[in-house]
């Protein structure tokens, strides 16, 4: 699916120190939901299949397709989550974060947190209308390598991306069979 939706973050220092990225726990649930809810539903008015989605739906997507696919991080303020990433090896699944958290750098934190996990090159997909996704993407070195529609139910216009260490977005994944439309 999708990634990250609130890309315009500024790079620099978190404003509170007691901020973590750690690996998601079953007791998180709640509260990830909750950000992939609110965000998503705030960054993608384009997408009806989003203004539509319901928390209900969202905890069963998140249950069945995310937690059953993805390896899974949340980004923590004050012990509270605050945003998450979810990948499938290289590939970024996911990138959420809260809209109250939105421009405070977590977009950028997440995105240096995936290059540590895969040094060699990481790869996603994101609307082609999210442009401050985008934006975040290619300030860290994403390159835009293809240009496409995602599945079903979104069917919108997204671009492939990738990040390679020597900025060399050098292969396609391609692999769209194996995304997920949520």
């Amino acid at each position: 699916m999708r990634s990250m939706n609130d890309g315009a973050e500024r790079p620099g220092p978190m404003p509170h120190a007691n901020t973590s990225i750690r690996p998601f726990r079953d007791d998180d649930e709640p509260a990830v939901v909750g950000v992939w809810h609110r965000s998503g539903q705030a960054a993608y008015a384009f997408l009806p299949s989003w203004q539509t989605l319901t928390l209900d739906r969202a905890h069963t997507i998140f249950r069945e397709v995310i937690l059953g696919q993805c390896n899974v991080w949340v980004g923590t303020l004050e012990q509270q989550v605050v945003a998450y990433l979810a990948m499938k090896g290289s590939y970024i699944d996911r990138m959420f974060v809260d809209p109250s958290q939105w421009r405070k750098g977590w977009g950028t934190r997440l995105v240096v947190f995936a290059k540590s996990l895969y040094p060699n090159g990481l790869e996603l997909h994101t609307h082609q209308e999210n442009l401050a996704a985008r934006r975040l993407y290619e300030r860290h070195g994403f390159k835009a390598v293809r240009f496409g529609t995602s599945p079903p139910p979104e069917s919108a216009p997204d671009v492939e991306y990738h990040w390679r260490p020597d900025n060399s977005a050098v292969h396609q994944t391609g692999d769209r069979a194996a995304r997920s439309g949520w």
